[in-house]
């Protein structure tokens, strides 16, 4: 065989790569260790803050390296969200103080300096099932995500993990003039 022929058919078999992967036919290679280092730490995570902004909606999703929390706040204030996020031994309900079960090894208390009723008192957020906010069936740490209550203010997201792991906070701008605090909870240390 001459190295033409060789040469056309690696570039070939180069060609029908590429289009699969395009495709989306071969999958890309899992991440690995070093994709996924992390530096987050499993301490509290604060941010200082009031805000007259509701918060609209809670969601979940799962990445490479993490499983990720995003609680959607809406436009109607100008300051920024306070928060405090950290692993408790158990969470309550705010108001009541009464235990919120959680499934998974590690419990997180996720406290929003925010509302989920306007002004008026108007709900701004109401799940339909307080104790499975997001389905979280088959992520990797993410156990279950549950309503604590709202109370004064603040609200609080019980979120159950698979164990205590490295995690973040922090809030990015949007959609439009809203925020998003976001909770990512790393896959491994």
């Amino acid at each position: 065989m001459s190295v033409v022929h060789r040469l056309r058919g690696a570039a070939i078999a180069l060609a029908v790569a590429a289009t699969a992967l395009v495709a989306g036919l071969v999958a890309a290679p899992p991440a690995n260790a070093a994709d996924c280092a992390v530096t987050w730490g499993s301490g509290p995570k604060i941010a200082a803050g009031v805000t007259s902004r509701q918060l609209t909606g809670v969601r979940a999703g799962r990445h490479t390296c993490y499983d990720r929390l995003v609680i959607d706040l809406n436009g109607a204030g100008r300051t920024s969200a306070g928060y405090h996020v950290s692993y408790v031994s158990s969470v309550v309900e705010d108001g009541s103080g009464q235990v919120v079960p959680l499934r998974g090894g590690a419990k997180l208390a996720v406290v929003v300096r925010a509302p989920t009723y306007d002004g008026n008192g108007r709900p701004t957020y109401t799940p339909a099932n307080r104790r499975e906010l997001a389905n979280v069936t088959g992520f990797q740490t993410f156990r279950q995500l549950a309503f604590a209550g709202s109370f004064e203010g603040q609200t609080t997201i019980g979120l159950g993990v698979r164990a205590r792991l490295p995690m973040r906070a922090f809030l990015l701008a949007g959609p439009g003039t809203g925020q998003r605090l976001v909770i990512d909870v790393a896959h491994r240390w």
